[in-house]
């Protein structure tokens, strides 16, 4: 199975970039997984909130294909520990999904299409972190749930 992170905008900070790019290569040890960017709308600010979050999720149906497992990042869905998330993911790849796509939206969240195509929302935190943080949160914890499924010392309980 194919894991996918896919992001609404570019990261820019480098040391962040960095970051990300060590725990993607790690993580590629394990499966498969790599990172979309989608760019950012041109003009937003000529834009209410609701065009700029359909405008976004035109961009995000055109990456979505039939089969996939679509996980949507949001501050509504649910909050797992890691482990439990590690549990969580190799029930994924054992049901056999295509494609286990994670989505990580605007500024603005998603557009109540995504929403309705989403299998599944879930949280990182109750609080708010930037996107660019939120990437390298999140591939920090992917790895982190290969890790434990592979009983490897990274994790300590």
């Amino acid at each position: 199975m194919k894991t996918l992170l896919l992001v609404v905008g570019k990261t820019t900070d480098p040391h962040i970039i960095k970051l990300i790019d060590e725990y993607v290569s790690r993580i590629n040890h394990y499966m498969p997984f790599s990172i979309e960017v989608i760019p950012e709308l041109k003009a937003a600010k000529n834009l209410s909130t609701d065009q700029q979050k359909d405008k976004e999720a035109e961009l995000i149906q055109k990456i979505l294909q039939p089969g996939d497992y679509i996980v949507l990042l949001d501050e509504h869905g649910k909050e797992r520990r890691s482990v439990e998330f590690a549990n969580w993911m190799q029930k994924r790849m054992a049901s056999g999904p295509r494609r286990l796509v994670f989505v990580v939206g605007g500024p603005y969240g998603f557009a109540p299409q995504i929403h309705k195509m989403g299998n599944e929302e879930i949280s990182l935190s109750l609080m708010t972190f930037s996107h660019q943080m939120i990437r390298l949160l999140f591939t920090e914890q992917i790895y982190r749930a290969m890790t434990i499924l592979n009983g490897e010392p990274y994790h300590h309980e």
